[in-house]
Order: C-alpha cells, then sequence, then structure tokens
C-alpha cells in the first residue's frame, strides 16, 4: 500500500491506526461496546464472504459499536436483478439489527452500471437528523466531493429503489 498507493497510506504511521489481519467474524465477535465507526468494505455476497451479509455478523458489529457508533457498509448495485435480490436481503438483515438503518448511494464509476448503494446504520444516529452541518462547515475543510447538499442528496433515492427496500423496512 505505501508503495502504490502512498497518497492512501500515509496515515498508516499515526498512532490512532491499528490494522489486524484476521478474520473479521472472529475478530469483531471479541468486541462489545468498543467501536465509533465500523465499516465493512467485503467482497460481493456470494460465496467466501457472504458471512458478511448476514444478520449474526450485522449483531455483532451492533454489539461491537458504542452507543453512537456508525456501520456503513457495501449495499450492492439495484441495476441488475441478482444485486437487486442481495441488496434487498442486506438491507433486511440490517433493518432486523439496528433501529436506524438507511441507504445512500453514489455514483462509482469502477463498478457495475457506474452506481452503487451503501448501507448505513446505528443504534441512534440519523444520517440527516443528527448532523450538525453549521459545525462542519465551520472546520472550513476543502474537500473535492463532499459537501453538505451532497450528503443529504445522497440519502434521495430513486422510486425503484425505494420500492425494492420497502418491501424488507
Amino acid at each position: 500500500c505505501r508503495t502504490y498507493l502512498p497518497e492512501n497510506a500515509c496515515k498508516l504511521d499515526d498512532s490512532r491506526v491499528h490494522i489486524y489481519f484476521d478474520n473479521a467474524l472472529r475478530f469483531i465477535r471479541r468486541s462489545c461496546d468498543e467501536y465509533d465507526l465500523i465499516i465493512v468494505d467485503s467482497n460481493d455476497p456470494f460465496g467466501a464472504t457472504e458471512g458478511y451479509f448476514t444478520r449474526e455478523f450485522y449483531g455483532i458489529c451492533y454489539n461491537a459499536l458504542r452507543e453512537d457508533g456508525i456501520m456503513v457498509n457495501q449495499h450492492e448495485n439495484p441495476f441488475y436483478p441478482a444485486d437487486a435480490v442481495a441488496m434487498q436481503r442486506a438491507h433486511a438483515r440490517i433493518v432486523a439489527s439496528f433501529p436506524i438503518a438507511k441507504v445512500y448511494q453514489a455514483q462509482i464509476p469502477t463498478y457495475p452500471s457506474g452506481y452503487w448503494l451503501f448501507g448505513f446504520a446505528s443504534k441512534t444516529i440519523h444520517p440527516i437528523r443528527d448532523v450538525n452541518f453549521d459545525s462542519w462547515l465551520q472546520l472550513g475543510i476543502e474537500t473535492k466531493y463532499y459537501n453538505p447538499n451532497l450528503h443529504r442528496g445522497s440519502f434521495a433515492l430513486p422510486n425503484y429503489v425505494e420500492k425494492i427496500l420497502r418491501k424488507v423496512e
């Protein structure tokens, strides 16, 4: 990573960064009320990584998060039928595990169809109502992509996606 992606790896030496090479299911199972944020960047929900899309895994993540913690995950692509079913199944399991479970979208040209969904889950934090955009703006961070309007808009989903999700909410 340091050799080929130095821009991404530049903070790996930060004392707050800890990298563990372990099976995620086994690792997270040992945690309780420990994490502020869990990012699940897994492969597709088929084969060897299917375990990262189960109700058991989401329940383990729930237990590992602090009361105001957040879990985000890849939620697949709603455009292709098999992927839409996988997305719906994952969302149903997250909804069953977390009191707050929302889906947001992004355009990622290198992903299938260029359109991708992500899941947001929390015990107490709502991704729109509980964000203090004024505080964020006061930080004066210049970004190339993110801004408060994009944040809000990413949770506004097309009707066909909302229809798929409503079936399991």
